[in-house]
């Protein structure tokens, strides 16, 4: 079949009821027509200006209402906007839909977020983001924890034609293909990304064309025929619950309204909407039913009429309800997740002798044993161990199902990450190197981190970073990019200094429910040792460690800035100083630097990072806000220069903040 936009092809739907009954059949009906009726209800709202905003899937309810009958109640479905079918089935009181719609506290985001960008686990719904792709990384992540599990169930997952160009969409169908998850792929051809049509999105003919690409078995279905789009699904599921596998299932339909009604509809030809008019499939359905004598004009009158009293019974709720009470604590305070962690101490005095790389794999290693719904992700970690060596051996212990190499897609595998954690297990993901983050921004900052403060989902995930200058790596493997991260509300951002830390820190992060971005320095991974407990603990997130103590300046720095500033107190002994060791920079411990400045009056930030946008800056700006009346001399900043790492050692040198460090040092000294 041609793309959506071009023609609706053939006129008349032809239905097949095969085995359904009567029954079924005007149960069908009242399914596809009960979505139709409320978006009616909307945009006669929208004009009312009684709703801000409304993004109409009227023209394709076949295919939203098909895949919420086909699936299990309990069968986790990833909507986007066009999707309130999928809603309604799931059975959603209309008042929570309304309310979600109208910002009001009866929604599910607390009036933080709008239309169906949520989630709800009592409905196993999980909403999409703006960003359109990503969510299809997540239901590959929830697709993995079914398939580990061996439940046998299928999760689906909706994209546009539009938002299938983006490059989410070929990382999720490639890694669901790899791994052989059990998750349907639904495209809703409808002709249009916005205002541009198939035309300028793709130049294959449709997009089952792309299943041989990825060796996935893929199925075009009339997008507009609910039986058919019923049927095929529920079929699909069947079969890849007792064999799992992914499934790209193509639905050709078409948009009869604007991406969202403010955006209007004058870029597409008329005769198109003439065209896919005739193939409506709320009223070719319910002509089907006519003529067949299943239903009659008394049973449609009186099914309309239930349903819009019911609309304005719910209506009635949410416009009774007070907007949201706003206050600075409650929204603080749901950021995070703030279940308890009890701090872990070792269970006995052994200790061994590990270098900082040791002790980062002796973590994973205990916590893959503590907690059996732990999975561990990344480029070339199973049987290579990961470039690092950082996970050898794990494979023989753990098995791939929880040791897993991934394709090189790290955005698809931080949104699987995700989707494990809703499915309620953890993961860590490891960033071959931290500077490769940047392929998966987009899941961190976006979905990880504003998650529980939407809808109120932890996102139980480790990202391991390794990170930072002095290996001659040059401008992609040397960088230090952790201030990218402080500045995103949500995230915990951890960066140990010594092996005892690197132990305990990332237990702490694997047990703590939010999102970590945990940054291991790789010049210090076999550098330095130091004596470790064996057993299992934790270290507090967000509690620094006043290495050395001392009265005439407080040097505040992390990672391998402590190494370096210990350096050049050896070396400088008539200097005592307090110098603390962040450990955590987000949340950093404001009370432990705050106390330390108020005793000397004197403070050197330092870090590796480069100064502008820096993490010292921001300490800098709190202290002099803070702790003003304190200070005996400006607040001075260390750091690297304000370009990118150069490769060559000399070159590299000069750029790192180590050799400006003592100079400052002795600088705020002299004041």
């Amino acid at each position: 079949m041609a793309q959506a936009a071009e023609t609706a092809s053939a006129i008349n739907i032809k239905y097949n009821r095969k085995h359904f009954s009567d029954e079924q059949l005007i149960s069908i009906y009242r399914e596809i027509l009960k979505p139709r009726l409320i978006e009616e209800k909307m945009l006669v709202l929208l004009r009312q200006g009684k709703i801000a905003k409304w993004f109409s899937g009227i023209g394709q309810e076949a295919i939203s209402v098909g895949c919420g009958l086909a699936l299990n109640p309990d069968e986790y479905i990833l909507p986007m906007h066009r999707n309130l079918g999928v809603f309604t089935t799931r059975k959603i009181p209309l008042n929570r839909l309304f309310s979600q719609w109208q910002g009001k506290p009866g929604g599910f985001t607390k009036g933080r977020d709008r239309s169906f960008h949520f989630g709800t686990q009592e409905y196993h719904i999980i909403g999409m983001i703006s960003h359109l792709g990503p969510q299809l990384g997540v239901a590959d992540g929830i697709a993995l924890a079914n398939k580990l599990k061996d439940n046998k169930k299928v999760t689906a997952v909706f994209s546009g034609d539009g938002g299938a160009s983006e490059g989410d969409f070929h990382e999720s169908l490639n890694v669901a293909t790899v791994w052989d998850l059990p998750v349907i792929f639904i495209v809703e051809n409808n002709g249009y990304g916005l205002s541009t049509p198939s035309s300028e999105q793709f130049r294959m003919k449709q997009f089952v064309d792309k299943g041989i690409g990825y060796g996935m078995e893929a199925v075009q279905v009339d997008g507009n025929n609910i039986l058919e789009t019923y049927s095929t699904i529920k079929s699909l599921a069947e079969s890849i619950r007792e064999k799992p596998r992914p499934v790209l299932l193509e639905c050709m339909t078409f948009r009869m309204r604007g991406h969202e009604e403010a955006s209007g509809t004058k870029y597409v030809p008329p005769h198109l909407f003439e065209e896919w008019g005739k193939k409506d499939p709320v009223s070719n359905y319910e002509n089907f039913l006519l003529s067949e004598k299943i239903i009659d004009e008394n049973l449609i009158a009186a099914t309309r009429r239930e349903f819009k009293l019911e609309i304005e019974k719910n209506l009635e709720i949410t416009f009774a309800e007070s907007n949201p009470e706003s206050t600075t604590e409650m929204e603080v305070q749901d950021v995070y997740d703030t279940t308890s962690l009890n701090i872990t101490f070792p269970s006995s005095d052994k200790k061994a002798e590990m270098r900082y790389l040791d002790a980062i794999t002796d973590a994973m290693r205990l916590a893959m044993r503590k907690h059996e719904n732990l999975v561990i992700m990344g480029q070339d970690i199973a049987e290579y161990g990961g470039v690092f060596k950082a996970t050898l051996g794990f494979v023989e212990e753990f098995g791939k199902g929880r040791v897993r190499n991934t394709p090189i897609c790290e955005s698809a595998i931080v949104g699987a990450g995700l989707g494990l954690s809703i499915s309620g297990m953890k993961s860590i993901v490891e960033m071959q190197f931290a500077d490769f983050i940047t392929c998966g921004f987009n899941q961190v900052v976006n979905n990880l981190a504003k998650t529980h403060y939407r809808w109120g989902q932890n996102a139980d995930v480790v990202v391991r970073m390794p990170t930072g200058a002095q290996v001659n790596a040059g401008p992609f493997h040397s960088q230090s990019n952790e201030a990218w991260f402080i500045h995103t509300p949500g995230l915990k951002v951890v960066y140990p200094a010594f092996p005892s830390d690197a132990k305990g820190l990332l237990l702490a992060s694997i047990e703590d429910p939010n999102p970590v971005m945990y940054f291991e320095h790789k010049a210090l991974y076999r550098s330095i040792t130091e004596q470790v407990h064996e057993d299992y603990y934790t270290t507090e997130i967000g509690k620094a460690r006043l290495v050395r103590e001392g009265n005439d300046v407080t040097i505040v720095t992390y990672g391998l800035g402590v190494h370096w500033a210990m350096e050049i107190l050896d070396k400088n002994q008539n200097i005592a100083a307090d110098l603390i060791d962040l450990r955590t920079l987000l949340p950093w411990d404001k009370e432990t630097v705050e106390n330390s400045v108020r005793k000397t009056g004197r403070v050197v930030i330092l870090h590796e990072d480069t100064l502008i946008g820096g993490i010292g800056g921001e300490i800098s700006a709190h202290l002099s806000e803070h702790c003003f009346d304190s200070l005996d001399a400006p607040v001075i900043r260390i750091a690297s220069l304000d370009t990118p790492v150069p490769m060559n050692l000399e070159l590299e040198n000069n750029f790192l903040a180590k050799a400006r460090f003592e100079d400052g040092l002795k600088k705020v000294l002299g004041y």
